[in-house]
Protein backbone atom coordinates (compact mmCIF):
# COMPACT_ATOMS: atom_id res chain seq x y z
CA UNK A 1 0.00 0.00 0.00
CA UNK A 2 1.20 3.49 -0.40
CA UNK A 3 -0.21 7.32 0.22
CA UNK A 4 -0.13 9.64 -2.31
CA UNK A 5 0.73 13.11 -1.21
CA UNK A 6 -2.42 14.53 -1.81
CA UNK A 7 -3.92 11.82 1.07
CA UNK A 8 -5.04 8.63 -0.86
CA UNK A 9 -3.98 5.08 0.37
CA UNK A 10 -3.84 3.40 -2.54
CA UNK A 11 -3.87 -0.95 -3.15
CA UNK A 12 -3.12 -2.42 -6.54
CA UNK A 13 -3.75 -5.97 -4.31
CA UNK A 14 -7.05 -6.53 -4.68
CA UNK A 15 -9.36 -7.63 -8.03
CA UNK A 16 -8.48 -5.57 -10.91
CA UNK A 17 -11.92 -4.35 -12.40
CA UNK A 18 -11.42 -2.97 -16.24
CA UNK A 19 -14.13 -0.65 -17.70
CA UNK A 20 -13.71 -0.52 -21.24
CA UNK A 21 -14.64 1.87 -22.82
CA UNK A 22 -16.84 4.20 -20.22
CA UNK A 23 -19.54 4.58 -22.29
CA UNK A 24 -22.19 7.58 -21.95
CA UNK A 25 -19.53 10.16 -22.26
CA UNK A 26 -18.57 12.34 -25.37
CA UNK A 27 -14.88 10.67 -26.48
CA UNK A 28 -13.25 6.93 -25.43
CA UNK A 29 -11.72 6.21 -21.83
CA UNK A 30 -10.90 3.43 -19.96
CA UNK A 31 -11.04 2.81 -16.23
CA UNK A 32 -9.12 0.30 -14.01
CA UNK A 33 -9.86 -0.13 -10.63
CA UNK A 34 -8.65 -2.86 -7.78
CA UNK A 35 -11.41 -3.57 -4.96
CA UNK A 36 -11.02 -5.69 -1.98
CA UNK A 37 -12.68 -8.36 -0.38
CA UNK A 38 -15.51 -6.45 0.31
CA UNK A 39 -16.02 -4.73 -2.81
CA UNK A 40 -14.13 -1.25 -1.89
CA UNK A 41 -12.56 0.27 -4.41
CA UNK A 42 -8.33 0.54 -2.91
CA UNK A 43 -7.00 1.97 -6.46
CA UNK A 44 -7.99 3.44 -9.72
CA UNK A 45 -6.47 4.42 -13.09
CA UNK A 46 -8.27 6.78 -15.32
CA UNK A 47 -7.03 6.86 -18.57
CA UNK A 48 -7.90 9.06 -22.33
CA UNK A 49 -7.34 5.97 -25.25
CA UNK A 50 -6.95 8.92 -27.98
CA UNK A 51 -4.16 11.40 -28.84
CA UNK A 52 -5.22 14.79 -29.26
CA UNK A 53 -3.61 16.43 -32.52
CA UNK A 54 -5.22 19.58 -33.15
CA UNK A 55 -2.27 21.62 -31.24
CA UNK A 56 -0.14 20.42 -34.38
CA UNK A 57 -3.28 20.77 -36.86
CA UNK A 58 -3.37 24.77 -35.87
CA UNK A 59 0.49 25.23 -36.12
CA UNK A 60 0.85 27.92 -39.37
CA UNK A 61 -2.40 28.85 -39.60
CA UNK A 62 -4.36 32.42 -39.79
CA UNK A 63 -5.55 33.15 -36.05
CA UNK A 64 -8.33 34.31 -37.17
CA UNK A 65 -9.87 30.97 -38.64
CA UNK A 66 -8.60 29.84 -35.24
CA UNK A 67 -11.98 29.38 -33.88
CA UNK A 68 -13.07 27.29 -36.43
CA UNK A 69 -10.50 24.29 -35.50
CA UNK A 70 -10.64 24.24 -32.55
CA UNK A 71 -14.24 24.26 -32.69
CA UNK A 72 -14.34 21.14 -33.84
CA UNK A 73 -12.50 19.66 -30.84
CA UNK A 74 -15.44 18.23 -29.71
CA UNK A 75 -19.41 17.55 -30.96
CA UNK A 76 -20.77 18.83 -27.49
CA UNK A 77 -18.91 21.96 -25.86
CA UNK A 78 -18.24 23.39 -29.83
CA UNK A 79 -19.16 26.85 -28.81
CA UNK A 80 -17.34 26.77 -25.60
CA UNK A 81 -13.85 26.14 -27.63
CA UNK A 82 -14.64 29.08 -30.07
CA UNK A 83 -15.31 31.43 -27.36
CA UNK A 84 -11.68 30.68 -25.41
CA UNK A 85 -10.24 30.81 -29.30
CA UNK A 86 -11.20 34.27 -30.51
CA UNK A 87 -10.73 35.49 -27.04
CA UNK A 88 -6.86 34.35 -26.63
CA UNK A 89 -6.69 35.90 -30.67
CA UNK A 90 -8.23 39.18 -29.12
CA UNK A 91 -5.80 39.35 -26.52
CA UNK A 92 -3.06 38.54 -28.40
CA UNK A 93 -3.56 41.95 -30.86
CA UNK A 94 -5.24 44.11 -28.28
CA UNK A 95 -8.95 44.07 -29.66
CA UNK A 96 -11.65 44.90 -28.05
CA UNK A 97 -15.25 44.23 -29.09
CA UNK A 98 -18.88 46.24 -28.52
CA UNK A 99 -21.69 45.73 -26.07
CA UNK A 100 -23.66 43.48 -28.19
CA UNK A 101 -21.39 41.28 -29.15
CA UNK A 102 -20.58 40.97 -25.23
CA UNK A 103 -24.05 39.75 -24.67
CA UNK A 104 -24.95 37.37 -27.26
CA UNK A 105 -21.31 35.76 -26.62
CA UNK A 106 -22.91 35.16 -23.22
CA UNK A 107 -26.11 34.08 -24.28
CA UNK A 108 -24.58 31.79 -26.52
CA UNK A 109 -22.17 30.53 -24.04
CA UNK A 110 -24.88 30.15 -21.44
CA UNK A 111 -27.00 28.57 -24.05
CA UNK A 112 -24.60 26.08 -24.39
CA UNK A 113 -23.89 25.31 -20.71
CA UNK A 114 -27.94 24.89 -20.28
CA UNK A 115 -28.63 22.68 -23.00
CA UNK A 116 -25.27 20.90 -21.63
CA UNK A 117 -26.40 20.72 -18.36
CA UNK A 118 -29.75 18.88 -19.30
CA UNK A 119 -28.70 16.06 -22.20
CA UNK A 120 -25.86 15.54 -19.57
CA UNK A 121 -28.53 15.00 -16.41
CA UNK A 122 -31.51 13.45 -18.56
CA UNK A 123 -29.73 11.61 -21.60
CA UNK A 124 -26.04 10.17 -20.10
CA UNK A 125 -26.38 10.23 -16.13
CA UNK A 126 -29.66 9.56 -15.29
CA UNK A 127 -29.56 6.17 -16.34
CA UNK A 128 -26.88 5.61 -13.40
CA UNK A 129 -30.15 6.61 -11.02
CA UNK A 130 -32.77 5.79 -12.91
CA UNK A 131 -34.16 2.46 -13.72
CA UNK A 132 -36.78 2.50 -16.70
CA UNK A 133 -36.98 -0.91 -16.75
CA UNK A 134 -38.60 -0.78 -13.46
CA UNK A 135 -40.77 2.15 -14.10
CA UNK A 136 -43.63 -0.52 -15.73
CA UNK A 137 -44.34 -1.49 -12.17
CA UNK A 138 -45.58 1.85 -11.25
CA UNK A 139 -49.11 3.23 -10.68
CA UNK A 140 -49.37 6.29 -12.75
CA UNK A 141 -51.74 7.70 -10.27
CA UNK A 142 -49.06 7.36 -7.42
CA UNK A 143 -46.55 9.02 -10.21
CA UNK A 144 -48.98 11.75 -10.87
CA UNK A 145 -48.99 12.76 -7.42
CA UNK A 146 -45.20 12.14 -6.62
CA UNK A 147 -44.88 14.65 -9.35
CA UNK A 148 -47.33 17.30 -7.96
CA UNK A 149 -45.62 17.19 -4.82
CA UNK A 150 -42.21 17.79 -5.92
CA UNK A 151 -43.35 20.42 -8.43
CA UNK A 152 -46.88 21.24 -8.46
CA UNK A 153 -46.17 24.22 -11.14
CA UNK A 154 -45.05 21.23 -13.81
CA UNK A 155 -48.19 21.26 -15.99
CA UNK A 156 -47.80 17.51 -17.36
CA UNK A 157 -48.52 15.41 -14.16
CA UNK A 158 -51.73 13.77 -14.39
CA UNK A 159 -52.55 10.32 -13.91
CA UNK A 160 -53.11 9.59 -17.37
CA UNK A 161 -50.21 11.59 -18.91
CA UNK A 162 -47.81 9.04 -16.89
CA UNK A 163 -49.91 6.12 -18.30
CA UNK A 164 -49.47 6.63 -21.78
CA UNK A 165 -45.73 7.29 -21.30
CA UNK A 166 -45.73 3.64 -19.72
CA UNK A 167 -47.75 2.32 -22.56
CA UNK A 168 -44.95 3.42 -24.23
CA UNK A 169 -41.96 2.65 -22.78
CA UNK A 170 -43.76 -1.18 -22.45
CA UNK A 171 -44.22 -1.62 -26.24
CA UNK A 172 -40.61 -0.38 -26.34
CA UNK A 173 -39.52 -2.84 -24.01
CA UNK A 174 -41.28 -5.95 -25.22
CA UNK A 175 -40.23 -4.61 -28.78
CA UNK A 176 -36.70 -5.96 -27.17
CA UNK A 177 -34.70 -3.32 -29.26
CA UNK A 178 -34.01 -1.28 -25.93
CA UNK A 179 -31.29 0.95 -27.67
CA UNK A 180 -29.60 2.86 -24.56
CA UNK A 181 -31.48 0.79 -21.98
CA UNK A 182 -30.05 -2.72 -23.66
CA UNK A 183 -27.33 -3.90 -21.17
CA UNK A 184 -28.34 -1.81 -18.53
CA UNK A 185 -28.08 -3.66 -14.62
CA UNK A 186 -31.58 -3.45 -14.02
CA UNK A 187 -31.61 -5.37 -11.46
CA UNK A 188 -28.18 -4.62 -9.18
CA UNK A 189 -29.48 -3.64 -5.70
CA UNK A 190 -27.48 0.04 -6.56
CA UNK A 191 -31.01 1.30 -7.91
CA UNK A 192 -32.45 2.54 -5.17
CA UNK A 193 -35.85 4.52 -7.09
CA UNK A 194 -39.37 3.51 -6.28
CA UNK A 195 -41.21 2.46 -9.46
CA UNK A 196 -43.12 5.95 -9.47
CA UNK A 197 -39.85 8.02 -9.12
CA UNK A 198 -38.42 6.01 -12.08
CA UNK A 199 -41.55 6.49 -13.91
CA UNK A 200 -41.53 10.17 -13.51
CA UNK A 201 -37.88 10.42 -14.28
CA UNK A 202 -38.13 8.61 -17.41
CA UNK A 203 -40.61 10.57 -18.65
CA UNK A 204 -38.78 13.59 -18.04
CA UNK A 205 -36.19 11.84 -20.07
CA UNK A 206 -38.00 11.92 -23.13
CA UNK A 207 -39.40 15.66 -21.98
CA UNK A 208 -35.55 16.99 -22.09
CA UNK A 209 -35.26 15.28 -25.88
CA UNK A 210 -37.87 17.93 -26.92
CA UNK A 211 -36.04 20.73 -24.79
CA UNK A 212 -32.52 20.37 -26.41
CA UNK A 213 -33.47 20.70 -29.82
CA UNK A 214 -35.42 24.12 -29.29
CA UNK A 215 -32.31 25.85 -26.60
CA UNK A 216 -30.04 25.32 -29.90
CA UNK A 217 -32.06 27.62 -31.28
CA UNK A 218 -30.61 30.43 -30.02
CA UNK A 219 -26.90 29.09 -31.82
CA UNK A 220 -28.50 29.29 -34.84
CA UNK A 221 -29.94 32.56 -34.62
CA UNK A 222 -26.77 34.41 -33.53
CA UNK A 223 -24.42 31.95 -34.87
CA UNK A 224 -26.14 30.60 -38.04
CA UNK A 225 -25.99 26.64 -37.16
CA UNK A 226 -25.64 24.31 -34.65
CA UNK A 227 -23.48 22.29 -33.15
CA UNK A 228 -20.77 24.51 -35.24
CA UNK A 229 -22.21 27.85 -34.68
CA UNK A 230 -20.40 30.96 -36.34
CA UNK A 231 -18.18 33.04 -34.08
CA UNK A 232 -15.87 36.02 -35.19
CA UNK A 233 -12.38 38.36 -33.94
CA UNK A 234 -13.59 41.14 -32.68
CA UNK A 235 -17.14 40.31 -31.95
CA UNK A 236 -20.08 38.29 -33.29
CA UNK A 237 -20.89 37.48 -37.03
CA UNK A 238 -24.90 38.14 -36.78
CA UNK A 239 -25.95 42.25 -38.02
CA UNK A 240 -28.41 43.61 -35.85
CA UNK A 241 -31.44 45.31 -38.35
CA UNK A 242 -34.62 45.36 -36.53
CA UNK A 243 -36.44 46.38 -39.42
CA UNK A 244 -35.76 43.78 -42.07
CA UNK A 245 -37.76 40.78 -42.87
CA UNK A 246 -35.69 39.47 -44.93
CA UNK A 247 -32.29 39.83 -44.36
CA UNK A 248 -29.97 36.62 -44.39
CA UNK A 249 -28.67 36.24 -41.19
CA UNK A 250 -29.69 39.53 -39.40
CA UNK A 251 -31.44 39.95 -36.18
CA UNK A 252 -34.35 41.30 -36.63
CA UNK A 253 -37.56 41.24 -33.58
CA UNK A 254 -39.48 37.96 -34.88
CA UNK A 255 -35.28 36.34 -34.06
CA UNK A 256 -35.34 38.38 -30.76
CA UNK A 257 -39.16 37.23 -29.35
CA UNK A 258 -37.96 33.85 -30.16
CA UNK A 259 -34.70 33.98 -28.55
CA UNK A 260 -36.88 35.21 -25.57
CA UNK A 261 -38.91 32.56 -25.88
CA UNK A 262 -37.04 29.91 -25.81
CA UNK A 263 -35.08 31.53 -22.52
CA UNK A 264 -38.84 31.30 -20.89
CA UNK A 265 -39.74 27.59 -21.49
CA UNK A 266 -35.74 26.55 -20.53
CA UNK A 267 -36.04 28.44 -17.34
CA UNK A 268 -39.51 26.74 -16.21
CA UNK A 269 -38.18 23.34 -17.48
CA UNK A 270 -34.87 24.15 -15.11
CA UNK A 271 -37.11 25.10 -12.19
CA UNK A 272 -40.10 23.14 -12.22
CA UNK A 273 -38.98 19.47 -14.44
CA UNK A 274 -34.83 19.82 -13.81
CA UNK A 275 -34.01 20.98 -9.57
CA UNK A 276 -37.10 19.03 -8.70
CA UNK A 277 -36.16 15.69 -10.12
CA UNK A 278 -32.60 16.52 -8.89
CA UNK A 279 -33.95 16.72 -5.34
CA UNK A 280 -36.95 13.95 -6.08
CA UNK A 281 -33.93 10.96 -6.96
CA UNK A 282 -31.43 12.33 -4.44
CA UNK A 283 -33.61 12.05 -1.44
CA UNK A 284 -33.07 8.27 -2.25
CA UNK A 285 -29.58 8.33 -2.30
CA UNK A 286 -28.90 10.44 1.02
CA UNK A 287 -26.87 7.65 2.54
CA UNK A 288 -24.49 7.47 -1.03
CA UNK A 289 -22.40 10.02 -0.32
CA UNK A 290 -19.45 9.21 -1.66
CA UNK A 291 -17.21 10.26 -4.75
CA UNK A 292 -15.87 13.63 -3.24
CA UNK A 293 -12.58 12.85 -4.20
CA UNK A 294 -10.59 16.04 -4.13
CA UNK A 295 -13.13 18.43 -4.67
CA UNK A 296 -13.16 19.20 -1.09
CA UNK A 297 -9.15 19.32 -1.30
CA UNK A 298 -8.53 21.51 -4.60
CA UNK A 299 -10.82 23.09 -6.71
CA UNK A 300 -10.15 25.79 -9.56
CA UNK A 301 -12.93 28.02 -11.62
CA UNK A 302 -11.23 30.73 -14.28
CA UNK A 303 -14.58 32.08 -14.09
CA UNK A 304 -16.86 33.64 -17.01
CA UNK A 305 -19.80 35.70 -18.19
CA UNK A 306 -18.45 39.15 -18.28
CA UNK A 307 -20.71 41.73 -17.21
CA UNK A 308 -19.05 44.43 -19.36
CA UNK A 309 -17.21 43.66 -22.37
CA UNK A 310 -13.57 43.46 -22.34
CA UNK A 311 -13.33 43.31 -18.85
CA UNK A 312 -12.65 40.15 -17.11
CA UNK A 313 -11.61 41.17 -13.62
CA UNK A 314 -13.21 38.69 -10.90
CA UNK A 315 -15.42 41.25 -9.67
CA UNK A 316 -17.25 41.45 -13.06
CA UNK A 317 -17.66 37.72 -13.98
CA UNK A 318 -21.11 36.17 -12.92
CA UNK A 319 -19.29 32.64 -12.66
CA UNK A 320 -16.45 33.04 -10.05
CA UNK A 321 -12.82 32.77 -10.47
CA UNK A 322 -10.25 31.55 -7.70
CA UNK A 323 -8.83 28.82 -6.83
CA UNK A 324 -9.44 26.80 -3.37
CA UNK A 325 -6.11 24.40 -2.00
CA UNK A 326 -5.38 22.22 1.25
CA UNK A 327 -9.63 22.13 1.80
CA UNK A 328 -9.18 26.23 3.08
CA UNK A 329 -12.72 27.44 2.38
CA UNK A 330 -11.35 30.48 4.23
CA UNK A 331 -9.01 31.69 1.42
CA UNK A 332 -10.19 31.98 -1.98
CA UNK A 333 -6.72 32.76 -4.58
CA UNK A 334 -6.96 34.54 -7.34
CA UNK A 335 -5.71 32.64 -10.58
CA UNK A 336 -2.84 34.05 -12.94
CA UNK A 337 -3.19 32.38 -16.01
CA UNK A 338 -0.39 34.33 -17.25
CA UNK A 339 1.98 33.05 -14.46
CA UNK A 340 4.30 30.14 -15.59
CA UNK A 341 4.43 29.11 -11.67
CA UNK A 342 0.88 28.39 -11.30
CA UNK A 343 -0.62 26.26 -14.51
CA UNK A 344 2.12 23.53 -15.63
CA UNK A 345 1.10 20.52 -17.49
CA UNK A 346 3.25 17.29 -17.00
CA UNK A 347 3.74 13.96 -18.72
CA UNK A 348 5.67 11.55 -16.60
CA UNK A 349 2.21 9.27 -16.88
CA UNK A 350 1.21 10.21 -20.38
CA UNK A 351 2.21 9.29 -24.13
CA UNK A 352 4.12 12.03 -24.66
CA UNK A 353 7.49 13.57 -24.42
CA UNK A 354 8.97 16.80 -23.23
CA UNK A 355 12.70 17.72 -23.17
CA UNK A 356 13.54 17.19 -19.24
CA UNK A 357 11.91 14.32 -17.33
CA UNK A 358 9.40 15.46 -14.87
CA UNK A 359 9.58 18.86 -15.94
CA UNK A 360 6.30 20.61 -15.86
CA UNK A 361 5.19 23.41 -18.81
CA UNK A 362 3.26 26.37 -19.27
CA UNK A 363 0.69 26.15 -21.88
CA UNK A 364 2.55 29.02 -23.83
CA UNK A 365 5.99 26.76 -24.11
CA UNK A 366 3.66 23.80 -24.53
CA UNK A 367 4.68 20.65 -26.63
CA UNK A 368 2.66 17.68 -27.89
CA UNK A 369 4.80 15.36 -28.93
CA UNK A 370 3.11 11.89 -28.62
CA UNK A 371 5.65 8.67 -27.27
CA UNK A 372 3.19 5.64 -26.85
CA UNK A 373 5.06 3.25 -24.77
CA UNK A 374 3.41 0.79 -22.14
CA UNK A 375 4.76 0.46 -18.86
CA UNK A 376 7.41 -2.00 -18.30
CA UNK A 377 4.57 -4.05 -15.64
CA UNK A 378 1.35 -3.58 -18.33
CA UNK A 379 -0.13 -6.35 -19.32
CA UNK A 380 -1.47 -7.09 -22.91
CA UNK A 381 0.05 -5.38 -25.69
CA UNK A 382 0.05 -2.00 -27.80
CA UNK A 383 -3.13 -2.81 -29.40
CA UNK A 384 -4.75 -5.28 -26.65
CA UNK A 385 -4.10 -3.88 -23.23
CA UNK A 386 -5.05 -6.18 -20.41
CA UNK A 387 -3.71 -4.01 -17.64
CA UNK A 388 -2.15 -0.83 -17.30
CA UNK A 389 0.92 0.15 -15.78
CA UNK A 390 0.04 2.89 -13.33
CA UNK A 391 3.88 3.29 -12.50
CA UNK A 392 4.53 4.11 -16.06
CA UNK A 393 3.06 6.05 -19.06
CA UNK A 394 -0.94 5.44 -19.45
CA UNK A 395 -2.72 8.00 -20.55
CA UNK A 396 -3.23 10.76 -23.52
CA UNK A 397 -4.21 13.07 -21.61
CA UNK A 398 -1.70 15.22 -19.99
CA UNK A 399 -1.16 16.21 -15.77
CA UNK A 400 -1.71 19.63 -15.25
CA UNK A 401 -1.68 21.48 -11.64
CA UNK A 402 -1.97 24.33 -9.86
CA UNK A 403 0.70 25.37 -8.10
CA UNK A 404 1.25 21.43 -8.18
CA UNK A 405 -1.96 20.94 -6.53
CA UNK A 406 -4.50 18.68 -9.03
CA UNK A 407 -7.59 20.38 -9.36
CA UNK A 408 -11.08 19.50 -9.59
CA UNK A 409 -12.57 21.71 -11.99
CA UNK A 410 -16.51 22.03 -13.02
CA UNK A 411 -20.07 23.14 -12.21
CA UNK A 412 -19.18 21.52 -8.36
CA UNK A 413 -15.98 23.33 -8.43
CA UNK A 414 -17.28 26.45 -9.42
CA UNK A 415 -19.87 26.52 -6.72
CA UNK A 416 -17.82 25.81 -4.10
CA UNK A 417 -15.40 28.63 -5.08
CA UNK A 418 -18.81 30.96 -5.07
CA UNK A 419 -19.75 29.74 -2.03
CA UNK A 420 -16.54 30.51 -0.16
CA UNK A 421 -16.56 33.45 -2.08
CA UNK A 422 -19.56 34.70 -0.81
CA UNK A 423 -21.42 34.66 -3.95
CA UNK A 424 -24.97 35.54 -3.11
CA UNK A 425 -26.55 33.71 -5.51
CA UNK A 426 -24.78 30.79 -5.31
CA UNK A 427 -24.91 30.85 -1.21
CA UNK A 428 -28.85 30.85 -1.47
CA UNK A 429 -29.12 27.94 -4.05
CA UNK A 430 -26.87 25.77 -2.02
CA UNK A 431 -28.30 26.37 1.36
CA UNK A 432 -31.89 26.29 0.20
CA UNK A 433 -30.80 22.57 -1.51
CA UNK A 434 -29.31 21.20 1.31
CA UNK A 435 -31.85 22.92 3.93
CA UNK A 436 -34.65 20.93 1.36
CA UNK A 437 -32.39 17.80 1.60
CA UNK A 438 -31.84 17.81 4.86
CA UNK A 439 -27.77 17.37 4.80
CA UNK A 440 -24.99 18.87 6.02
CA UNK A 441 -22.69 20.89 4.02
CA UNK A 442 -19.93 18.52 3.99
CA UNK A 443 -23.10 16.28 1.15
CA UNK A 444 -21.53 18.88 -1.34
CA UNK A 445 -18.50 16.88 -1.35
CA UNK A 446 -20.03 13.97 -2.94
CA UNK A 447 -21.35 12.58 -6.48
CA UNK A 448 -24.56 13.79 -5.44
CA UNK A 449 -22.90 17.08 -5.01
CA UNK A 450 -21.67 16.98 -8.48
CA UNK A 451 -24.89 16.04 -10.05
CA UNK A 452 -26.59 19.13 -7.84
CA UNK A 453 -24.36 21.54 -8.28
CA UNK A 454 -25.20 21.31 -12.54
CA UNK A 455 -28.98 21.52 -11.48
CA UNK A 456 -28.66 24.29 -9.63
CA UNK A 457 -26.55 26.31 -12.27
CA UNK A 458 -28.76 25.73 -14.99
CA UNK A 459 -31.56 27.81 -13.23
CA UNK A 460 -28.92 30.63 -12.16
CA UNK A 461 -27.58 30.55 -15.99
CA UNK A 462 -31.47 30.99 -17.16
CA UNK A 463 -31.46 34.04 -15.05
CA UNK A 464 -28.38 35.09 -16.52
CA UNK A 465 -29.43 34.86 -19.90
CA UNK A 466 -32.80 36.77 -18.86
CA UNK A 467 -30.39 39.47 -17.72
CA UNK A 468 -28.48 39.92 -20.97
CA UNK A 469 -31.14 39.24 -23.33
CA UNK A 470 -32.82 42.47 -21.31
CA UNK A 471 -29.44 44.27 -21.85
CA UNK A 472 -29.25 43.62 -25.18
CA UNK A 473 -32.93 44.82 -26.41
CA UNK A 474 -32.24 48.45 -24.05
CA UNK A 475 -28.72 48.56 -26.23
CA UNK A 476 -30.99 48.14 -29.54
CA UNK A 477 -33.76 50.56 -28.04
CA UNK A 478 -31.37 53.58 -27.52
CA UNK A 479 -30.02 52.62 -31.08
CA UNK A 480 -26.94 50.80 -30.72
CA UNK A 481 -26.41 48.03 -33.21
CA UNK A 482 -22.90 47.29 -33.33
CA UNK A 483 -22.08 43.59 -32.81
CA UNK A 484 -18.33 43.49 -34.18
CA UNK A 485 -15.08 45.75 -34.08
CA UNK A 486 -12.59 44.81 -37.20
CA UNK A 487 -10.44 47.99 -36.84
CA UNK A 488 -7.37 45.13 -36.38
CA UNK A 489 -8.76 42.64 -39.14
CA UNK A 490 -5.98 42.94 -41.83
CA UNK A 491 -2.78 41.07 -40.54
CA UNK A 492 -0.81 44.71 -41.58
CA UNK A 493 -1.61 46.08 -38.75
CA UNK A 494 -0.49 43.35 -36.11
CA UNK A 495 3.06 43.03 -34.16
CA UNK A 496 5.25 40.83 -35.61
CA UNK A 497 5.48 38.48 -32.74
CA UNK A 498 2.59 38.35 -30.12
CA UNK A 499 0.86 36.02 -27.98
CA UNK A 500 -2.73 35.74 -25.87
CA UNK A 501 -4.36 33.78 -23.91
CA UNK A 502 -8.35 32.87 -23.46
CA UNK A 503 -10.39 30.97 -21.01
CA UNK A 504 -13.52 30.38 -20.31
CA UNK A 505 -15.80 28.32 -17.89
CA UNK A 506 -16.90 25.18 -20.45
CA UNK A 507 -20.31 23.66 -18.87
CA UNK A 508 -16.99 20.96 -18.05
CA UNK A 509 -15.36 23.17 -16.36
CA UNK A 510 -12.12 25.76 -16.62
CA UNK A 511 -11.28 25.47 -20.38
CA UNK A 512 -7.72 27.34 -21.61
CA UNK A 513 -6.16 28.50 -25.19
CA UNK A 514 -2.84 29.90 -25.13
CA UNK A 515 -1.38 31.35 -28.35
CA UNK A 516 1.80 32.30 -29.97
CA UNK A 517 1.66 34.38 -33.25
CA UNK A 518 4.45 35.18 -35.35
CA UNK A 519 4.24 36.71 -38.70
CA UNK A 520 0.70 36.53 -39.15
CA UNK A 521 0.68 33.07 -38.46
CA UNK A 522 -0.27 30.60 -35.37
CA UNK A 523 3.46 29.54 -34.20
CA UNK A 524 1.95 27.43 -30.74
CA UNK A 525 -0.98 26.91 -29.69
CA UNK A 526 -2.01 24.67 -26.82
CA UNK A 527 -5.52 23.98 -25.05
CA UNK A 528 -5.76 22.51 -21.97
CA UNK A 529 -9.05 21.70 -21.23
CA UNK A 530 -11.68 20.54 -18.27
CA UNK A 531 -11.10 17.22 -18.58
CA UNK A 532 -7.47 17.22 -18.99
CA UNK A 533 -7.83 18.78 -15.14
CA UNK A 534 -10.22 16.02 -13.99
CA UNK A 535 -8.76 12.96 -16.13
CA UNK A 536 -4.90 13.99 -15.54
CA UNK A 537 -3.32 10.60 -14.29
CA UNK A 538 -0.65 10.76 -11.71
CA UNK A 539 2.33 13.67 -11.69
CA UNK A 540 5.91 13.86 -10.81
CA UNK A 541 5.22 13.66 -7.24
CA UNK A 542 2.83 10.86 -7.39
CA UNK A 543 -0.76 12.92 -6.69
CA UNK A 544 -4.04 11.56 -8.37
CA UNK A 545 -6.18 13.29 -10.36
CA UNK A 546 -10.06 13.98 -9.92
CA UNK A 547 -11.58 11.19 -11.43
CA UNK A 548 -9.67 8.53 -9.88
CA UNK A 549 -9.51 10.09 -6.26
CA UNK A 550 -13.24 10.48 -6.60
CA UNK A 551 -14.07 6.71 -7.25
CA UNK A 552 -11.46 5.71 -3.71
CA UNK A 553 -13.22 3.73 -1.19
CA UNK A 554 -16.52 3.57 -2.69
CA UNK A 555 -18.31 0.42 -2.18
CA UNK A 556 -19.78 -1.50 -4.61
CA UNK A 557 -23.07 -4.18 -4.85
CA UNK A 558 -21.61 -5.66 -7.86
CA UNK A 559 -17.79 -5.47 -8.71
CA UNK A 560 -18.78 -6.59 -11.82
CA UNK A 561 -21.79 -4.74 -12.66
CA UNK A 562 -19.41 -1.52 -12.45
CA UNK A 563 -23.11 0.77 -11.64
CA UNK A 564 -21.03 3.04 -9.03
CA UNK A 565 -17.51 3.70 -11.07
CA UNK A 566 -20.08 5.01 -14.23
CA UNK A 567 -22.45 7.04 -11.16
CA UNK A 568 -19.62 9.04 -10.34
CA UNK A 569 -17.18 8.95 -13.52
CA UNK A 570 -20.79 9.97 -15.43
CA UNK A 571 -21.19 13.03 -12.76
CA UNK A 572 -17.79 15.04 -14.27
CA UNK A 573 -19.39 14.51 -17.47
CA UNK A 574 -16.04 13.62 -19.04
CA UNK A 575 -15.33 15.10 -22.81
CA UNK A 576 -12.19 12.42 -23.59
CA UNK A 577 -12.69 14.00 -26.99
CA UNK A 578 -11.55 17.63 -25.62
CA UNK A 579 -8.46 15.80 -23.92
CA UNK A 580 -7.21 13.95 -26.56
CA UNK A 581 -7.33 12.89 -29.82
CA UNK A 582 -6.67 10.22 -33.04
CA UNK A 583 -4.08 8.22 -33.31
CA UNK A 584 -3.08 4.57 -34.85
CA UNK A 585 -3.41 1.55 -33.23
CA UNK A 586 0.83 1.45 -32.83
CA UNK A 587 1.30 5.16 -32.20
CA UNK A 588 2.39 6.09 -35.54
CA UNK A 589 1.63 9.63 -37.86
CA UNK A 590 -1.88 9.10 -39.40
CA UNK A 591 -0.98 11.82 -42.07
CA UNK A 592 0.93 15.00 -42.83
CA UNK A 593 -0.89 18.69 -43.33
CA UNK A 594 1.23 21.39 -44.73
CA UNK A 595 -0.24 24.58 -44.26
CA UNK A 596 0.96 27.12 -47.37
Amino acid sequence: MATTPNGFDLDDSGRRIVVDPVTRIEGHMRCEVNVDDDGVIRNAVSTGTMWRGLEVILKGRDPRDAWAFAERVCGVCTGTHALTSVRAVEDALKIDIPDNANSIRNLMQLALHIHDHVVHFYHLHALDWVNPVNALRADPKATSELQQAVSPSHPMSSPGYFRDVQNRLKKFVESGQLGLFKNGYWDNPAYKLSAEADLMATTHYLEALDLQKEIVKIHTIFGGKNPHPNWLVGGVPCPINVHSTGAVGAINIERLNLVETIIKQTTDFCRNVYIPDVQAIGGFYKSWLYGGGISSQSVLSYGDIPEHPNDFSAGQLHLPRGAIINGNLNEVHDVDIRNPDEIQEFVDHSWYTYGEPGKGLHPWDGDTSPKFELGPNAKGTKTNIKQLDEAGKYSWIKAPRWRGHPMEVGPLARYIVGYAAGHEDIKNQVDGFLRTMDLPFDAVFSTLGRTAARALESEYQCRLMTHFMNKLITNIKNGDENTANVAKWDPSTWPKEVKGVGVTEAPRGALGHWIKIKDGRIENYQAVVPTTWNGSPRDTQGNIGAFEASLMNTPMERPEEPVEILRTLHSFDPCLACSTHVMSPDGDELSTVKVR
